[in-house]
């Protein structure tokens, strides 16, 4: 008695969850029809052409710098350049570090298109010996929307 109950109970709610209460396909939304297809890029809407025109972009003068050999426990500093050759502001949202040793910082100020601005790496040696490479991502309102730059070299122990 138990048994069918349950499963009574499990086939009523297997039939109401199956049920397509008026959700579009994905069909439907590729056409552009869905309430969120204008505002969100997902695999289903990629085929439509993105505008670029109307976004910032982050150009480094120097992507990757090679601080070259230092001793072990050296704190090695690089500030990174780059120019807004978008053509609205550029905003940093966040910048992180593929290690905890590198900490970068970064201005909260907008930049204006064409304008310069920079992001400072340190980059703590301690404990890091032979070749290293630290990466910094940077995630702001570009295109595309996250950027790396990277600290390369070599830390000899004391």
């Amino acid at each position: 008695m138990k048994n069918s109950l349950f499963l009574c109970f499990f086939l009523t709610i297997f039939w109401f969850a199956c049920k397509n209460d008026g959700v579009e396909s994905v069909q439907e939304i590729r056409k552009g029809n869905g309430p969120n297809s204008t505002l969100i890029r997902n695999p289903a809407s990629a085929d439509l052409p993105l505008d670029t025109n109307k976004l910032a972009r982050i150009s480094y003068i120097e992507p990757e710098f090679n601080f070259g050999e230092v001793k072990e426990g050296a704190i090695v500093e690089h500030t990174f350049e780059f120019t807004n050759s978008g053509n609205i502001p550029l905003t940093i949202l966040n910048a992180r570090s593929s290690c905890g040793c590198t900490i970068p910082e970064w201005s909260d100020d907008p930049i204006p298109p064409g304008g310069k601005g920079s992001i400072t790496a340190k980059f703590n040696t301690e404990g890091k010996l032979r070749e290293q490479s630290k990466t910094v991502y940077v995630t702001a309102n570009t295109y595309p929307n996250e950027t790396k730059v990277v600290l390369r070299g070599v830390v000899h122990a004391q």
